[in-house]
């Protein structure tokens, strides 16, 4: 550890002087023009046929360089909004804090920001050291000194394929270190969803954070209270999907930003099999991410906060309540506790509470009830949810994969499953026992004509 920081400081005493950046051909970066959007790369072109600067930035160029397939693309130039939209048949401009140009592609946005300007002052600050509004314009390197983590602070040129480096970031890059630019603590108060970021890119990376941009982050976290719920949901969110969920969720934890963010999730652990659970639910979800596939939010929130679920509604089923009553009350606690810190979004809300109340009825339902489960939305989800509580030992894992296999059958084949499942369980009543049959209704007697007072 300490060779490799002799190793960098000597790099970095050695390396361009501020202000000039380092400029990377195709043969040392390694990006291939083939793996870039080339909606992107049109962005860029047309911009430059206008005689403005465009290059792709941020976190497609970092994962390019480490070989990961970007989720998007983002371009930034010196031309303004108003300049850029009209370049475009389909662009808009969006944004209060700083606005920014959406070119839109069929179903890929290209999003295109102007280069930002180094702050003047902290009349844009709140009490805490929070950035309100950002919309001054500036040049690339004010740009690249305005941006948070070295491997972020990256520029590449799809026409000349080179990469522009102002803050060393391809050598923590190449190292896989995630370095702050400029003063950790200054950043982090201006911004401290930073602090999330700076977790989620060493895990997402299998990387380290450098001691100095690590150190303030236990001391600073309660700034995470300041911002708001909708920011932070999404920022949980990719923490919860970057493929290396439950490494984020410990250095969370470590840090003490949890707290802000997932304040249940030490309950959770305290419960019995409640660690397990977290851990099998998120390998699932990490596998999906690795594979390519789409994430649920609403499965992956119904399955951190199951167990407290659970343990609720079999208390409440306990004292007397009815089950499907219980489930309801211990799925309105539950939930109402844990968006007093993370505002998750009221679709997603509504989607947990129908996989939730589905698990009551996959123990006991008749051929109808099948049938009119299959047509609910969230019947695969539910299905998948059942098999991640057969894999905790939770439920039956024959009635489970009954279930999955009923859920990927056809229409004629889910017929016969059902047919089957209600002639076993007519098989299985015991000897002598009597269907109960519903009683007839009489006739309904014909009224008395009474003559008017």
């Amino acid at each position: 550890m300490l060779k490799e920081t002799i190793k960098n400081f000597v790099s970095r005493l050695f390396s361009a002087p501020p202000g000039v950046p380092e400029r990377f051909p195709r043969e040392k970066h390694g990006i291939d023009r083939r793996n870039v959007s080339r909606h992107a790369i049109k962005v860029c072109e047309v911009l430059r046929a206008e005689g403005y600067e465009a290059y792709i930035v941020g976190g497609a160029v970092r994962d390019l360089i480490v070989g990961l397939e970007p989720k998007d693309f983002d371009v930034a130039t010196n031309a303004t909004p108003n300049q850029i939209r009209p370049l475009f048949r389909r662009a808009r401009i969006i944004g209060k804090r700083f606005q920014l140009v959406h070119v839109v592609f069929g179903q890929e946005i290209i999003e295109t920001s102007t280069f930002r300007a180094t702050a003047v002052s902290d009349e844009h600050t709140d009490e805490h050291g929070r950035i309100l509004r950002d919309n001054l314009f500036g040049s690339q390197q004010e740009d690249a000194d305005r941006r948070d983590f070295t491997l972020n602070a990256l520029y590449y040129d799809p026409i000349n394929e080179e990469v522009i480096d102002y803050h060393r970031g391809v050598a923590d890059l190449k190292n896989r270190v995630v370095r702050m630019i400029g003063d950790p603590e200054k950043r982090y108060r201006e911004d401290p969803v930073r602090m999330l970021r700076a977790l989620r890119f060493a895990a997402k990376l299998n990387g380290t954070i450098d001691p100095a941009t690590q150190t303030p982050i236990a001391q600073l976290s309660g700034l995470i209270e300041h911002v708001p719920s909708s920011r932070l949901f999404d920022e949980t969110l990719k923490l919860l999907t970057c493929g290396h969920a439950m490494d984020c969720l410990r250095q969370l934890q470590t840090a003490g930003l949890h707290k802000g963010l997932l304040p249940l999730i030490d309950v959770i652990f305290q419960e019995d099999g409640g660690e397990q659970f977290i851990e099998l639910a998120l390998a699932r979800t990490d596998a999906r991410v690795r594979a390519g596939k789409t994430i649920s939010p609403s499965f992956l929130f119904a399955a951190l906060l199951w167990k407290l679920v659970n343990k609720r509604w079999q208390a409440l089923c306990a004292e007397g309540e009815h089950p499907a009553q219980a489930l309801m009350q211990a799925a309105d606690s539950v939930v109402a506790e844990q968006t007093r810190k993370l505002a998750i979004q009221r679709r997603f809300q509504a989607d947990m509470r129908e996989i939730w109340f589905m698990q009551a009825r996959f123990e006991r339902v008749n051929a109808k009830a099948i049938w009119r489960m299959i047509e609910q939305p969230r019947f695969r989800a539910a299905v998948d949810f059942l098999q991640l509580r057969a894999e905790a030992r939770e439920v039956d894992s024959v009635q489970a994969q009954w279930w999955m296999d009923l859920a990927n059958a056809d229409h004629a084949t889910r017929g016969e499953m059902i047919e089957t499942y209600q002639s076993q369980q007519r098989g299985n009543r015991p000897a002598g026992a009597k269907r109960r049959r519903r009683p007839r209704k009489r006739p309904a007697t014909q009224a008395v004509n009474t003559p008017q007072a």
